[in-house]
């Protein structure tokens, strides 16, 4: 299931409206660090890990760590998680075509479909 737009306008505020939301996805982190839910949020310059509250996965609260744009999401690891810094991150499977194109963004552009309606 999307992202719904109410959960991209608490990212966009609590970001400081300063980019475009491009990808946005909810992650689990269990390790050695704690078990946590976040919104990774990738815009032009940056991808940010928002941590949200415990009960309430979709209302951010804060920056939890922050990564320039050229890092790379990917690869997907085995049970549909990714590393990035120290941490692992699980998602949802419908969410491993985001993690994708993502990385094809900035790494394969060549391999993203034309925007089928770039007038809007």
């Amino acid at each position: 299931m999307p992202v719904g737009s109410a959960v991209r306008d608490r990212c966009r505020t609590l970001l400081g409206d300063q980019e475009e939301i491009h990808y946005l996805f909810p992650a689990l982190s269990s390790g050695p660090a704690g078990t946590g839910h976040f919104l990774i949020v990738v815009t032009r310059t940056a991808i940010s890990v928002l941590a949200t509250r415990t009960l309430r996965t979709d209302r951010p609260v804060s920056v939890f760590a922050e990564f320039p744009r050229r890092t790379r999401l990917g690869p997907i690891l085995p049970g549909n998680a990714l590393e990035l810094g120290s941490m692992v991150f699980e998602f949802d499977e419908e969410y491993a075509a985001v993690v994708s194109a993502a990385d094809a963004e900035i790494f394969a552009p060549e391999l993203l479909p034309p925007d089928p309606l770039p007038e809007l």
